[in-house]
C-alpha cells in the first residue's frame, strides 16, 4: 500500500514537472511565437512579455528578439524630383515591431533567420524606398528641409518594412552631395546673401550711428551757443565784445555742424561703394551658381540622349539576334523533319518488304507441310502457278521475230492403218525433206545416215533406206 501511494505521488510530480515544463515565459526582449494547431485562421500565435502553455504534441514554439538592429546604406546615384543624382549616405536602426498585426507578419516571414539574412532583407527594402522618398523631393526640399525628408522615409520605408514584421527606430542621414555641384553651390549663394544682407545692415546701423552722434553734437553746440548768448543778453549793458564772442560762438556751431554734414556725407559715399561692391559680389556668385546649374543640366542631357541611343543601339542588336536565332532554328526544324520524314519512309519500306519476306516464308512453309513435306512437290506447284508468266515471257520474246517459213511435225500415236513404230518411221521419211529444209535455212549440216534431199537441179538424193 505505501509502495502504491509512493508511485502516485511520484506520477503526480512526473505530471506536475512536465507541465512545469510546457509553459514558457517570454521575457519583456523577446517575442515568442507559438505555431501549429494555434485555433482560428491565424497561422501562429504571437505572446510578448507574460507567458503560454504549448501544448504537447500539436504545438510547438520559436524565440524572435527584439533587439534593434542597424544597416548601413550607401546610397549613391539617386535621381531627385529635379532630375540631380544625389548621394545620401545614412544609417537606419529598426527592430521587430511589438504591434499585435505586424508581429505576425513576423513570425511568418523572419522566424528562423539568422540576424544578417534579417538585415539583408531589411537593407534591400530600405534602399529601394530611400530612392523612391528621394525622386518626391527637388534637391532644394532634400538639402534644407530635413524634418521634410525624414517624414517622407519613414512614411515609405516604415510601410514595407511592416509587412516583414519590421519598423524603423532611427534614421540618421549624413552629408548629402550631388554629382553636380548644385549643393555646394546653393551652400555658396546662401552664404554670400547673408553675409551682403550682414554688411548693409552693419552700413545701415553705422549710418544711423554717425548721424545721430552728429546731431547730437550740433544740438549740444547751439544750445551752449544759446545759453552763452541768452545769458550775454541778459546782462545789462553787454558791451561789444560779449556780442562778438556770442557770434563767434554761434559761427563755430555753424562751422561744426557743417563738419558733422560733410563727415556723413563722406561716410554715406564710402557705404555706398561698399554696397555696390557687395552687391557685385553676389551677383557674380549668383551668376557662377547658374552657370554651374546649366552646365550640370547641359552634361546630364547629353548622358540622357547618350543612353538613349545607346538604349536604342542595344535593342537593334537584339532585335537582329533574335530574328538570326529565329532564322536558325526554323532551318533546323525544317531540316529535322525532312531527316524525320525519310526517316519515316525508310523504315515504312523496310516494314513493308520485312513483311512480305515473311507472309512470303509462312506461304511457302504451309506449301512444303501441303506436300507432305516433300520440297520437290511443292518446287512443282510453284512452277504451274508460274507457267502463265513463263509462256508469257517466252511469247515476248519471239514475237518480233519474223519467220520465212513454218515446219509443223505431227508425231502421231498410231492408227488403225498400222502399227506405232510403223507409222512412227512413215511420218519420220515424211518429215525429212522438211528437216533437211530447216536445217538449210539454220545453217546446220545433218548426218549423211538421213541422206540428201535434191536440191532442184537434177542431183540425185539419197535416201536413208538405201
Amino acid at each position: 500500500m505505501f509502495g502504491l501511494m509512493i508511485a502516485a505521488a511520484l506520477v503526480l510530480i512526473s505530471v506536475f514537472v512536465f507541465i512545469a515544463n510546457q509553459y514558457k515565459r517570454c521575457p519583456s526582449n523577446k517575442i515568442i511565437v507559438v505555431y501549429g494547431k494555434t485555433g482560428g485562421e491565424k497561422t501562429a500565435k504571437c505572446v510578448h512579455g507574460g507567458g503560454t502553455f504549448i501544448i504537447p504534441l500539436i504545438q510547438d514554439y520559436g524565440v524572435l528578439s527584439l533587439e534593434p538592429m542597424t544597416t548601413d546604406i550607401d546610397l549613391k546615384g539617386a535621381l531627385s524630383k529635379g532630375n540631380i543624382r544625389v548621394a545620401v549616405p545614412s544609417t537606419f536602426t529598426f527592430g521587430i515591431s511589438t504591434e499585435p498585426t505586424i508581429m505576425i507578419n513576423a513570425a511568418e516571414r523572419l522566424l528562423g533567420l539568422s540576424k544578417n539574412d534579417v538585415i539583408t532583407q531589411a537593407s534591400d527594402i530600405i534602399l529601394g524606398q530611400l530612392r523612391l522618398a528621394i525622386a518626391t523631393l527637388t534637391i532644394e526640399e532634400i538639402n534644407q528641409d530635413r524634418e521634410k525628408f525624414l517624414e517622407q522615409i519613414n512614411a515609405n520605408v516604415n510601410t514595407e518594412l511592416n509587412k516583414i514584421g519590421l519598423e524603423i527606430i532611427n534614421v540618421n542621414i549624413k552629408d548629402i552631395t550631388d554629382e553636380s555641384g548644385y549643393i555646394d553651390a546653393i551652400g555658396k549663394k546662401a552664404a554670400a546673401e547673408a553675409i551682403n544682407k550682414a554688411k548693409v545692415e552693419v552700413a545701415q546701423q553705422e549710418k544711423l550711428g554717425a548721424v545721430g552722434e552728429a546731431s547730437a553734437n550740433r544740438e549740444k553746440e547751439v544750445q551752449v551757443a544759446e545759453q552763452e548768448a541768452q545769458t550775454q543778453i541778459g546782462k545789462t549793458n553787454a558791451d561789444k565784445e560779449q556780442r562778438i564772442k556770442t557770434a563767434e560762438l554761434e559761427a563755430q556751431a555753424v562751422e561744426g555742424e557743417n563738419v558733422s554734414k560733410a563727415n556723413i556725407a563722406e561716410y554715406n559715399a564710402t557705404l555706398a561703394v561698399k554696397q555696390a561692391s557687395a552687391f557685385k559680389e553676389g551677383e557674380v556668385a549668383k551668376a557662377n551658381a547658374q552657370r554651374d546649374v546649366l552646365l550640370a543640366q547641359k552634361e546630364q542631357e547629353e548622358a540622357k540622349l547618350k543612353k538613349e541611343e545607346l538604349a536604342r543601339q542595344e535593342v537593334e542588336k537584339l532585335k537582329i539576334q533574335v530574328q538570326a536565332d529565329a532564322e536558325a532554328e526554323k532551318a533546323r526544324r525544317i531540316a529535322l523533319g525532312e531527316a524525320d520524314a525519310i526517316k519515316a519512309k525508310y523504315f515504312a519500306e523496310a516494314e513493308g518488304v520485312k513483311a512480305v519476306l515473311e507472309a512470303k516464308a509462312k506461304g511457302y512453309q504451309d506449301l512444303v507441310k501441303i506436300s507432305n513435306n516433300r520440297p520437290e512437290i511443292a518446287t512443282s506447284f510453284l512452277m504451274i502457278e508460274k507457267i502463265e508468266k513463263i509462256v508469257e515471257k517466252q511469247v515476248d520474246a519471239i514475237k518480233n521475230i519474223k519467220f520465212d517459213k513454218i515446219t509443223v511435225w505431227d508425231g502421231g500415236t498410231g492408227s488403225a492403218n498400222g502399227s506405232t513404230t510403223a507409222n512412227f518411221m512413215k511420218d519420220l521419211i515424211k518429215a525429212l525433206p522438211a528437216m533437211h529444209d530447216l536445217a538449210g535455212q539454220a545453217g546446220i549440216e545433218l548426218p549423211q545416215i538421213l541422206g540428201k534431199v535434191d536440191t532442184g537441179n537434177g542431183e540425185e538424193k539419197e535416201e536413208a533406206s538405201k
